[in-house]
């Protein structure tokens, strides 16, 4: 297993800190490597980039939330390359012109205010326990910080006009984990539930006491399922 390449696609607002713990809990079985996001405003052009920062000809692929609606798009671009796939908090659906709305109302007030729309969506991502964990709560804030306006600004343009992945679902058939949070508001379980059911060679998981943001509010119970999902890919 030590020669698998593990590829991993960070959320909207993110870095490489939102991998951190599960790169280490699971370096045993391969080398961890994390894309940069921030450079393109469309789906197709952050999949190209990333495809441009993968490792070796073939790899395990996954993404969390923004990074999972890329990790779809690498599936219709180079889906030869990708060895196994892992959809965590994420979806296949497009927006809503409801949730676009949303997001072009947080984009006008990054514009003047970024550190205000983190803290507009605080509350929409983390399980009410976890809102006054100050751990999660700074690599959260530092992340996006470091991410800064502009790259959220191409990320959202990206995000608003991702196509609708569903009917395409059933072309995966690679090992694929599809994981999220219990009470994730962003992406919710039915979503989930959606795309497992549509994956022909998928495992659903579900992780108690934890918000969007699985991977960091949960990261033993996320790595379990990242270590089995690794483990299936063995030859």
């Amino acid at each position: 297993m030590k020669n698998l390449n593990l590829f991993l696609l960070p959320g909207l607002l993110n870095d490489a800190r939102l991998w951190q713990r599960s790169m280490s809990d699971v370096s045993d079985m391969g080398h961890c490597s994390v894309a940069d996001l921030t450079g393109a405003d469309s789906m197709s052009a952050l999949a190209s980039a990333a495809l441009s920062q993968a490792p070796g000809k073939q790899f395990a692929l996954a993404g969390f939330s923004m990074g999972g609606y890329v990790a779809l798009e690498i599936m219709r671009q180079a889906p030869e390359r990708v060895l196994g796939l892992a959809l965590l908090d994420t979806s296949a659906r497009p927006d809503t012109p409801q949730v676009t709305e949303g997001r072009r109302n947080l984009m006008r007030l990054a514009a003047t205010n970024l550190p205000a729309v983190i803290d507009a969506l605080l509350p929409r991502v983390l399980h009410p326990s976890h809102l006054d964990d100050k751990s999660i709560l700074e690599v959260i804030k530092s992340m996006a910080t470091t991410v800064g306006k502009e790259a959220f600004l191409r990320q959202q343009e990206a995000i608003i006009g991702r196509e609708d992945s569903r009917p395409f679902l059933h072309r995966v058939s690679c090992p694929t984990l599809v994981l999220c949070g219990r009470e994730d508001l962003i992406t919710p379980v039915e979503v989930h539930e959606e795309m497992a059911a549509a994956i022909p060679n998928s495992n659903l998981a579900v992780v108690e006491e934890s918000g969007h943001m699985s991977l960091l509010e949960q990261p033993q119970r996320v790595t379990e399922a990242l270590r089995k999902w690794l483990l299936s890919l063995a030859p």
